[in-house]
Parts: C-alpha cells; sequence; structure tokens
C-alpha cells in the first residue's frame, strides 16, 4: 500500500544523509515480499546516482564520515555482515584520489541481511542499509521492534489501518514513529527522545518547558486530621522518641513545627523537652536536623 517515489526519497535520504551518521538514521528497510524486487531494483538505481564529495558542494549528496576510526567501524561492519550470511546488493568502500585525501569519504552500502545478524541489531553510524522482507504487516512491526534500540521508525503506506497499527501501543516501539516519511529529518519542533538502548526521556517540542524547571510532587491536607485510621484510633495519647530524637510525641493538635521556610509541617506533633527538629531553609536535604535547643 505504499507509494514507491515517497519510499524512495525517505529511505535514501534516511540512510545516506549526512554520511549515515545520524542518530535517527535508517539502518533497516523492511519491505513486503510482493514488492520486494521492484523496491531493490528502484533503490539501486538511485544509489547509482548518488554524488559522494565535499559537503559543502550543493551538488552532492554524501560526505565524508568524521574520522578514520569510522571508516574502519564501516568496513568491518560490511565484513561482518558478509560473514554472517548477508548479500552485499550495493558495494561500499573508500574513495581516494583528488577530493578524497582525507580518506573518510566511502560509499553508502546496501545489504541484504536477516534481522537477527549481530551487526544489524548494532549501530554503525555509517551509510549502511541492511534489507529484508515481510509478509504482513504484524511482522514488520515485529522485526522493526526487535532490537536493543528505539529512537526513530517510519512506516509508508496508504492503509489508514496499517498506519493506526503502526502508532498504536501494538505498533512500533520507538520513541519518534513517522507515516509516510522518513526516519531522519521529520522530528524539528517535537518532543525528541527514544526508548529502550535510545531512551532517557524528551527534549524541545512540548517537553522543552521541563528543562527550565524542578519539579516536585507535593500533597497538601487541608482537613483537620490526618487521614490515617491506625493513627487517628490512638487519640491524644503520647508515645516516647527512642534513639538521636529522644523525647515525648503528643499525638494531639498541641503545638506547631515550625523552621526555615516550612512552618507548619507538622501541625499535630509536638515533641519536648529534649531535642527540638528544624528544617534547612534552603530545603536542600530530605531529612531534619537536630538541635538541643528545647521545647520546640
Amino acid at each position: 500500500h505504499a507509494d514507491l517515489n515517497m519510499v524512495l526519497v525517505g529511505t535514501v535520504f534516511g540512510a545516506v544523509g549526512t554520511a549515515g551518521q545520524r542518530c535517527t538514521t535508517t539502518r533497516r528497510l523492511i519491505v513486503n515480499e510482493k514488492v520486494y524486487d521492484k523496491t531493490l531494483q528502484v533503490l539501486k538505481n538511485a544509489y547509482g546516482q548518488l554524488k559522494i564529495g565535499n559537503p559543502l558542494d550543493s551538488n552532492n549528496h554524501v560526505g565524508p564520515l568524521i574520522d578514520k576510526a569510522a571508516v574502519q567501524q564501516y568496513l568491518d561492519a560490511i565484513e561482518h555482515a558478509r560473514k554472517e550470511g548477508g548479500k552485499v546488493l550495493v558495494e561500499g568502500g573508500v574513495l581516494s584520489g583528488a577530493g578524497y585525501e582525507s580518506g573518510c569519504y566511502v560509499k553508502p552500502c546496501i545489504i541484504e541481511a536477516d534481522n537477527s545478524f549481530k551487526i544489524v541489531q548494532e549501530e554503525t553510524f555509517a551509510p549502511i542499509l541492511y534489507v529484508m522482507k515481510y509478509k504482513t504487516v504484524e511482522e514488520a512491526i515485529a522485526i522493526q521492534n526487535n532490537v536493543p534500540q528505539g529512537l526513530s521508525s517510519a512506516i509508508f503506506t496508504g492503509n489508514m489501518r496499517e498506519m493506526e497499527q503502526f502508532l498504536s501501543h501494538e505498533g512500533s516501539d520507538c520513541g519518534i514513529a513517522n507515516v509516510n516519511i522518513g526516519t531522519s529529518g521529520a522530528e524539528i519542533g517535537g518532543a525528541f527522545g527514544g526508548e529502550k538502548e535510545t531512551g532517557g526521556g524528551r527534549e524541545s517540542g512540548s517537553d522543552a518547558w521541563k528543562g527550565y524547571v524542578r519539579r516536585q510532587t507535593s500533597t497538601v491536607n487541608y482537613s483537620g486530621s490526618v487521614p490515617y485510621k491506625f493513627m487517628n484510633a490512638l487519640g491524644p495519647k503520647s508515645t516516647t522518641l527512642t534513639g538521636q530524637a529522644q523525647g515525648t510525641v503528643t499525638l494531639a493538635p498541641t503545638k506547631v513545627v515550625t523552621g526555615g521556610g516550612m512552618s507548619g509541617v507538622a501541625r499535630c506533633m509536638s515533641i519536648s523537652p529534649t531535642r527540638a527538629f528544624t528544617w534547612p531553609s534552603d530545603r536542600s536535604s530530605s531529612r531534619p536536623t537536630s538541635t538541643n535547643s528545647g521545647s520546640p
């Protein structure tokens, strides 16, 4: 049910944009078996037209990897995929010669692979695209979710039921789930973040304000008693504290404990006369301090 032209643009940009080094780079393309061969043919034609070179030249599509270590990781990933049984459909390699003197320019690569391959389960941050087949949308979602990472995902479909299933709790387990647009480049302005190994909350978008506040959970009791039945059953009796906080606690509204900015914290507690409790005015500690100043 997908528009193949949209699939082509979204996939190529997601897989080779920024030389495949984005955190949202498209690493896997899961294609329905009925259009698998046609999709690969279109992709291979597109890859054959890519221009690799100085990223400051707007005529180029692919720039360099960040350093030689990244180049080696790229080469190692291709070799690992071969050893695990992957079939290279578009050959990779390091470019040399005029304009490529840095040794960091590489060719985008497409590999037919299985999702269970160890290398497919890893992020390489290079222009390597793993392709695989599926029969049903449920199988496609299961394949997509069966990796340790969970940042960005996308589905291309004209079927609303497939779209809703992908976006539902039964669908993508990624922090970003797109429809008819690639995994990379559409997240600007949204609450950005992932799940699983790429989890850790959200930033920007609707969550931007959270970076400028300190959140606090508070419970305020406006009644005339503490709503704990077992405590209320005690009545206005007293009990003796042991250890560091020696003294008597009266379980009745006789006195108010105050301290710093915490006035009226315990309106039903009186401590006498051996130790008094105060709270730091900066509230930097969740533990009260003890002094010998007498009754509070």
